[in-house]
């Protein structure tokens, strides 16, 4: 175990209760693991596979976390491939090819992937070690991230019977904790605790009606890297720039920025470039520093679930860290306010429910099991909704099963070829586009088999062009009807489960719509109890609040 530790991670030993975590998954034993961020969860299902035969199956439901782990695995040697939405079905198929012949010893898979007939037929011929599910508390309705496309791990555990699971959560009560174990079909239970006591993170509470002064105050007092979070994206914009103008080294990060110069301002923050981020909860995930000296909650954040993940993130190496959280009456107002908006009246949700259909220009009864791309302005500005509440409703639909809204991502850009290659000869080309075709040719063997996924950049630096120039080169190519290209988008992906149901047949039922209200309610009011009587002992009240030691 030790072994394939330090041969691979170069470690010399293992992070609290990791051990025990891989001695119970190579005892072939269903195992839940919570630990806290940080905590090094990765390891726990990693080495195990590496220690054994065949292909681990990981269910992440984040996009952009699976990309950093394929990247993080390949650069270390072991060869890992992803599965996910936005990627085409030539692709898709050709990963799933390689998961069963090309010695690939990590598969990610996004929850949505689980029920398409590809995947199903494709796991089959696998040899599967572990099937492993990160944030697993997304399968419990009873978490504060409920996903349902998380119930469908246990149908491909009749697939794959000889595998058995691992699965991972940093914030779990103890309910959701044996729910869990429940929807994941454990034969007994299997739990297995580690963080939640953190002598070196030290919890404050501060109400304060001069919030930008504490923060300066923590900033100026606290050397080291740190991380503010905000509720808003504006709210980041804002903090950031006063803190900038007080002289603190500082950017803003949250959804609405261009995905490039999020990735730099993340690298730059990593690398110690950057001292402190201002982000709304769009950033943390994955991410492994272990030298954050503070995180400051300048806004209230949703549950006790969400602030001890973003908090945890403070001090993982085991130096001593802070976790601030500033509130005022002001905040407690909003973010009830928040939570009563997160829950918009059902006959609107019904109503966003067919525009979007409309929007997408799918008729009733079809649009099964299909995936679109879908701009959320562009949608409201049609329909002149707001956008806060349109979320909401998507949300609230998506919670019941319907569908799934992807986070924003990277779609590669497409082409395909209209003429046959020995037709290309008799096309009055420029020496310009011919060479570029000949670039393209050299570098992708399957031109001529349907839409593949091309890179401008890797063709540009191939031919000695600029990106621009590909990009319009191959426009050209599209005008003259020689090949189709579609460029890249940066968007997120709508994955449609049922087809359009008449509204007769939309069942969102009230009783389960109340009890969603009154759970997401009692989450809020956790919040408040926590500013309003833990600050004397805020980790008891955590940890109570847990139900585990």
């Amino acid at each position: 175990m030790e072994a394939t530790l330090k041969k691979y991670w170069g470690y010399d030993s293992f992070r609290p209760m990791q051990k025990e975590i891989i001695s119970s998954a190579l005892a072939g034993r269903d195992t839940l693991a919570i630990l806290p961020t940080g905590g090094g969860k990765s390891i726990c299902f990693q080495v195990p596979s590496m220690m054994r035969e065949g292909i681990c199956i990981v269910v992440s439901p984040l996009i952009s976390l699976m990309k950093d782990q394929v990247e993080n695995l390949c650069a270390r040697g072991i060869r890992a491939l992803a599965v996910y939405s936005g990627m085409s079905y030539r692709d898709i198929d050709i990963a799933l090819d390689n998961a069963i012949y090309g010695s690939y010893k990590f598969l990610y898979v996004s929850p949505e992937r689980l029920q398409t007939e590809i995947f199903r037929v494709r796991l089959a011929k696998m040899k599967v070690n572990y099937l492993v599910v990160d944030e697993a508390h997304c399968i419990s309705q009873w978490g504060y991230d409920f996903r349902p496309d998380y119930l469908r791990i246990r149908d491909i555990r009749a697939i794959i019977p000889d595998a058995p699971v691992i699965a991972l959560t940093a914030t779990a009560t103890r309910f959701v904790a044996d729910d869990i174990m429940k929807q994941l079909g454990f034969p007994e239970s299997n739990l297995l605790v580690s963080g939640f006591e953190r002598p070196n993170l030290k919890y404050v509470i501060r109400e304060s009606e001069n919030k930008l002064g504490q923060l300066l105050k923590l900033c100026n007092g606290v050397a080291g890297s740190g991380i503010v979070y905000v509720a808003k994206r504006k709210s980041a914009e804002d903090v950031a720039q006063f803190l900038v103008s007080q002289g603190i080294d500082v950017a803003a990060y949250h959804a609405g920025m261009n995905g490039r110069v999020r990735s730099d301002i993340q690298q730059e923050w990593k690398s110690g470039a950057k001292r402190i981020i201002v982000a709304t909860n769009a950033f943390g995930m994955g991410i492994d520093k272990g030298d954050v000296r503070f995180v400051a909650h300048y806004e209230m954040p949703a549950s006790p679930e969400a602030y001890f993940q973003e908090a945890g993130r403070a001090g993982r190496d085991g130096k001593q860290a802070y976790a601030l959280l500033l509130w005022n009456e002001n905040d407690l107002a909003r973010l009830k306010k928040t939570g009563k908006a997160a829950f918009p009246p059902l006959d609107y949700i019904k109503d966003v429910y067919q525009k979007v259909f409309s929007y997408l220009g799918i008729p009733y009864e079809e649009g099964a099991m299909s995936s679109r791309k879908f701009d959320l302005q562009d949608f409201c500005r049609k329909y002149k909704l707001f956008s806060s509440s349109a979320y909401y409703a998507i949300k609230y639909i998506e919670m019941s099963g319907y569908w799934s809204l992807t986070e924003e991502i990277d779609i590669a850009s497409r082409i395909n070829m209209l003429v046959e290659r020995e037709g290309l000869y008799y096309q009055q080309l420029s020496g310009d586009l011919e060479t570029l075709l000949s670039v393209i040719m050299r570098m992708y063997p399957g031109l001529f088999g349907g839409y593949i996924t091309i890179d401008e950049e890797k063709i540009a630096a191939a031919g000695h062009y600029s990106v621009l120039s590909v990009e319009a080169k191959l426009k050209m190519l599209d005008a003259r009807r020689i090949l189709k290209y579609i460029p890249k988008v940066k968007s997120p992906i709508l994955n449609i489960v049922n087809e359009r149901l008449y509204e007769k047949n939309l069942l969102l039922p009230k009783d389960e719509y109340a009890s969603r209200v009154e759970r997401n309610m009692a989450r809020i009011e956790a919040m408040e109890a926590y500013v309003r009587t833990a600050a004397s002992a805020p980790e008891k009240f955590l940890i109570d609040y847990f139900g585990l030691k």
